[in-house]
């Protein structure tokens, strides 16, 4: 068995040479929509919590179910929610057995604010589908309760969310999609899953770093992933832990973390430990999504620009490697779940018309 190939390209812009221009035009400058959520926050098994932000047809994040406007919680005023979800908006998310819904899992220190979130979510809610994006511990705008937080590998809390959105809308055809380390997780979770994950309509991996040991290294080792993308993720990441320390003491070595500068030493000291793997290299190894590919049952798109600066080329898988459930599209160019097109200021269209073609046509 082996996967499907596309080889149309991302039409990048000339305007935009090369996968660091891209990664960072695309997350940091680039315009786009913003659409608002309705937030639903959940207990999971072991006493923490989820926030999942909602909207679909007759969902409102500025008004509830009578056109009453509502304020915006000051709770929220840091995510991309207005409000929290009520019994009453259960109603509007029920209404046409069979509507096409979507829920999308974001990559490392995402949220439904991360640019790509924001891109994918307005595209499909534009044209009548449910979309949920499920936030990971600690991603949500609020501190999770527990002194773990999430990881690549999470498959657990994958199938928590998925079975979460599927028993809210039960009657709706649900499709997945994952970016980056959102995407590495829900693989592995396909691949182990077979065909007990049949009930997705779908499912597409975006930028995914699906060989964790290459990926890792690139970012922690070479001068652009230390200096640019390393500082970037930590200056979110080491706040978090080191507040977790605080509220856990002895669970965490707070100096040592605190004197981290790469994601290699960060996943050494904490979230390697934290989730039950020996050290980075065991949590990289173990964790990655590639070995579980051609186990995927899912018609599922593997979508990685060969230029991304987080995901070394000669890491991304061929068609051998996968089963045949899965299309494989590895454009040129696009960079890191970015994929600007258009003249300039360039806009983040390609992307969710590109996941919404294989949802629809499976090509």
């Amino acid at each position: 068995m082996t996967a499907r190939v596309d080889t149309s390209p991302c039409p990048a812009p000339p305007w935009l040479p090369g996968g660091h221009a891209q990664t960072l035009y695309g997350a940091l400058v680039v315009r786009h929509h913003r659409i608002s959520f309705v937030r639903e926050r959940v207990d999971t098994p072991d006493g923490d919590f989820l926030d999942f932000d909602w909207a679909g047809p007759g969902l409102f994040a500025d008004r509830l179910l009578d056109g009453q406007y509502i304020q915006h919680d000051p709770q929220l005023r840091k995510s991309a929610a207005r409000r929290w979800m009520r019994d009453a908006d259960w109603s509007h998310l029920h209404q046409t057995p069979g509507n096409p819904a979507l829920v999308i899992f974001h990559g490392l220190e995402g949220s439904s604010r991360s640019h790509y979130a924001q891109s994918i979510a307005q595209y499909f809610r534009a044209r009548g589908w449910i979309t949920v994006i499920a936030h990971f511990r600690g991603c949500s705008g609020f501190s999770n309760r527990m002194a773990r937080a999430y990881f690549s590998g999470d498959s657990a809390d994958i199938a928590f969310i998925l079975d979460t959105v599927r028993q809210r809308v039960p009657l709706a055809r649900w499709h997945a999609a994952g970016v980056s380390l959102g995407g590495n997780a829900m693989l592995k979770y396909l691949g182990e899953s077979g065909q007990d994950a049949g009930w997705l309509q779908a499912a597409a991996a975006v930028s995914v770093p699906l060989d964790l040991v290459a990926c890792g290294r690139t970012l922690s080792e070479t001068w652009h992933g230390r200096q640019i993308y390393c500082r970037y993720f930590l200056r979110t990441m080491r706040p978090k832990v080191l507040e977790k320390a605080r509220r856990f003491p002895g669970t965490i070595d707070a100096l040592r973390l605190g004197q981290a500068r790469s994601l290699r030493e960060f996943d050494d000291l904490y979230t390697a430990p934290m989730h039950g793997y020996r050290n980075a290299l065991d949590y990289w190894t173990r964790a990655s999504s590639k070995p579980r590919l051609k186990t995927i049952a899912v018609p599922t798109l593997v979508l990685n620009a060969r230029n991304d600066p987080f995901v070394p080329a000669p890491s991304l898988p061929g068609s051998h490697e996968c089963s045949d459930a899965i299309l494989l599209h590895q454009p040129a160019q696009g960079g890191h779940a970015a994929f600007v097109c258009g003249p300039v200021p360039g806009h983040l269209n390609w992307l969710p018309a590109r996941l919404a073609r294989f949802f629809e046509t499976g090509g």
